[in-house]
């Protein structure tokens, strides 16, 4: 069974940082892993993601703000971000997908970690 746990969302003023962890149990071989968010009244939308050599996507609104990364040796992934907004204010989600066939997901998630920004 895999599971991912996350760790580190919070309430943060405007302008202020925090670190999403999330690490994955098990003994396994993930190959893309990446967050996404889900705002009050907001469809998910993909925040970054990260493949196992380190390249690296980001959404528009992450860019400059925000960055992935991950420890392959810890199956963890990270976000650390930076000059938050109060329109950062969502619900993450880490993914893991462990298939390394093309155009075949094997996704596995995490449970979501609250990040608050206050103006």
């Amino acid at each position: 069974q895999v599971q991912l746990v996350e760790s580190g969302g919070g309430l943060v003023q405007a302008g202020g940082s925090l670190r999403l962890s999330c690490a994955a149990s098990g003994s396994i071989s993930i190959n893309v892993m990446g967050w996404y968010r889900r705002a009050p009244g907001k469809q998910r939308e993909l925040v970054a993601v990260i493949s196992p050599g380190d390249g690296a996507n980001y959404a528009d609104s992450a860019k400059g703000r925000i960055t992935i990364s991950r420890d392959n040796a810890k199956n963890t992934v990270y976000l650390q971000m930076n000059s938050l907004k109060p329109e950062d204010t969502a619900v993450y989600y880490c993914y893991a997908d462990l298939s390394w066939v093309p155009r075949l997901r094997n996704d596995y998630w995490g449970q979501g970690t609250q990040v608050t920004v206050a103006s």
